[in-house]
C-alpha cells in the first residue's frame, strides 16, 4: 500500500475549518477521501510510466462497505471480485486506504490511521499470505524516541502488546488493524516481527 502524507489530510482538515467550525460529517468525509485518491492515481501513473500495468480503485469502486459512522467508520465487508478481476487481468491494483462506502452509498472514512486497517482488511478478504505495511518510522519503541532519549527499539511484540500500544496512542499501527489481523482464523503468527 502506498500512503500519502498525513500532511495532506491535515491540510484538507484546515481548509474545512476555514469554512466552518463544525463541518457536516458526510461532506467532511467526501473532502478527506480526496487525499488518498490523489495518491493512488499518482502512484498508478508512475507505475504505468515505468511500464507496469496498474489501476487505482477507491473504496466505493471495490466496494469496501462500512457502517455509516462518518469519520470513524468500521469496515463491515469487502467485495473482492473487482480486485480479483483486475489482478487476473495482470494489473497491479492500488487501493485507496482510509475510505469506504456505507450502504446508503455515501463515502465514509475510517479515522486517522485507517489506511493500515484497509490494508489488513483487504489481505484478510483475499486470504493473502502476507500483508506488509511500510511507514515513516523504523519500528516500535518502548516509548516515544522523540521524547525519551533511552527508548529502545522492540524487535518482536505480541498482538496483545501492540494492540495496547496502539490503543494508548502509539502511531505505528492503527489499533483496528491489529485487532483485525489477530482475528484471522488459522493464523500461525502469534507475534509481530518488526
Amino acid at each position: 500500500m502506498f500512503r500519502h502524507s498525513g500532511k495532506t489530510t491535515d491540510r484538507l482538515e484546515s481548509e474545512a475549518k476555514e469554512l466552518t467550525d463544525k463541518p457536516n460529517k458526510r461532506e467532511y468525509d467526501v473532502l478527506l477521501s480526496t487525499g488518498e485518491q490523489i495518491t493512488i492515481s499518482k502512484l498508478c501513473m508512475c507505475l504505468q510510466e515505468m511500464g507496469y500495468p496498474a489501476i487505482s480503485l477507491t473504496g466505493w469502486q471495490i466496494p469496501i462497505v462500512t457502517n455509516d459512522c462518518h469519520y470513524n467508520a468500521k469496515i463491515e465487508y469487502i467485495e473482492k471480485d473487482r480486485i480479483i478481476k483486475e489482478l487476473e487481468n495482470g494489473n497491479i491494483v492500488v487501493v485507496a486506504g482510509f475510505q469506504g462506502v456505507c450502504k446508503q452509498g455515501d463515502i465514509t472514512t475510517l479515522g486517522r490511521g485507517g489506511s493500515d486497517t484497509t490494508a489488513v482488511a483487504i489481505a484478510v478478504a483475499l486470504n493473502a499470505k502476507k500483508c506488509e505495511i511500510y511507514t515513516d518510522v523504523d519500528g516500535v519503541y518502548s516509548s516515544d524516541p522523540r521524547n525519551i532519549f533511552k527508548a529502545k527499539k522492540i524487535e518482536e511484540i505480541s498482538y496483545e502488546e501492540m494492540l495496547e500500544l496502539a490503543s494508548l496512542g502509539a502511531k505505528v499501527l492503527h489499533n483496528r488493524c491489529v485487532e483485525l489481523r489477530k482475528k484471522i482464523p488459522n493464523s500461525n503468527f502469534s507475534k509481530i516481527h518488526i
